[in-house]
């Protein structure tokens, strides 16, 4: 069953259980949906935002599914951790299902940075009445992006000149960047 089907609480049960997965990613996929909803919740309401709205509807799809391809991708990591030591097959389908199991929070970490962009504006420039939702949608957004990125980071220790870890830094400092800019908009708690 998917995770986008699973009820809340069947989520949080699953989540906290004593299993391996669903956990981190699939969490972080999860967050990165929601936030593209209220991003594309607060463009709906923005007078000048209609193709923000469907971009945030399509992050979101994607974010929700990359939940599922997060617990896939573990799964055939476990899997592959679990064949013989002297099975020749071994080392390949290990290298393979690390590298997946990079892949996947890499474009959740990408996904969220496009959401904290797309939800940035709208603080400013939307509906003032849904302004701390656009906020919201940025500092979940980075939040999402934050995770996938130390999931990367995990998953590619044993490589540390992979391309991947350059672009998960950089999707994540960017979503953190709109972030904090989302956050400085509301004085009265953000200080300075």
């Amino acid at each position: 069953m998917s995770l986008q089907d699973r009820t809340v609480r069947e989520l949080l049960d699953d989540v906290a259980a004593r299993t391996p997965a669903p956990a981190g990613g699939a969490v972080a996929a999860l967050v990165a949906a929601q936030a593209a909803a209220l991003a594309a919740m607060a463009a709906r309401f923005a007078p000048d935002a209609p193709e923000a709205a469907g971009a945030a509807d399509r992050l979101g799809a994607a974010a929700a599914a990359l939940a599922d391809d997060d617990v896939a991708a573990y799964s055939a990591f476990m899997a592959a951790r679990r064949l013989s030591r002297d099975d020749p097959a071994r080392a390949t389908a290990l290298a393979a299902a690390r590298s997946r199991a990079a892949d996947v929070p890499l474009a959740l970490a990408e996904a969220a940075a496009e959401v904290a962009a797309l939800a940035l504006p709208l603080v400013a420039g939307g509906n003032r009445n849904l302004r701390a939702d656009a906020a919201a949608a940025a500092l979940l957004a980075s939040a999402a992006a934050a995770s996938a990125a130390t999931m990367v980071a995990e998953n590619l220790a044993s490589d540390p000149a992979d391309a991947r870890l350059t672009r998960a830094a950089r999707a994540a400092a960017g979503a953190r960047a709109r972030a904090d800019a989302a956050f400085a908009a509301f004085p009265a708690v953000a200080g300075d």
